[in-house]
């Protein structure tokens, strides 16, 4: 074989495997999307309530049974503070809590009674 066909045969694998290193699985995903606000799902740090918030209502739930404990509504009344007012369906009583938003995966409440809690968003 001569100098120049080893060269050329040479050069022909290269550019197989450059092609090959430059070949993917499938299109890229877009990053996912930062949740906004408390909108979305909250777990108690006990792990027995599952709060949902959207478009300015909430339901908690028991997560071993799924039934409804409470809801009512919320606002945000500044950028990391939250007011929620609603019921509580097991005791029949008016329910109200402040809460502020320490990242977006944590929100520290107080109850109108002054009990505080902790809520992380579930992903």
């Amino acid at each position: 074989m001569t100098i120049a066909r080893k060269l050329l045969s040479a050069g022909a694998a290269a550019s197989l495997l450059a092609a090959a290193a430059c070949t993917t699985t499938g299109p890229s995903q877009p990053p996912a999307a930062a949740p906004k606000g408390v909108e979305g799902n909250w777990i108690d740090a006990k792990g027995t309530g599952l709060s949902t918030f959207t478009a300015g209502n909430f339901t908690t739930v028991a997560t071993d049974t799924g039934q409804k404990l409470s809801e009512g509504s919320y606002s945000m009344t500044g950028p990391t503070s939250v007011e929620i007012h609603g019921t509580s369906l097991i005791r029949q009583t008016p329910v109200s809590f402040n809460c502020l938003m320490i990242s977006t995966t944590q929100l520290n409440c107080t109850s109108a009674s002054g009990q505080n809690f902790v809520l992380t968003r579930r992903a």
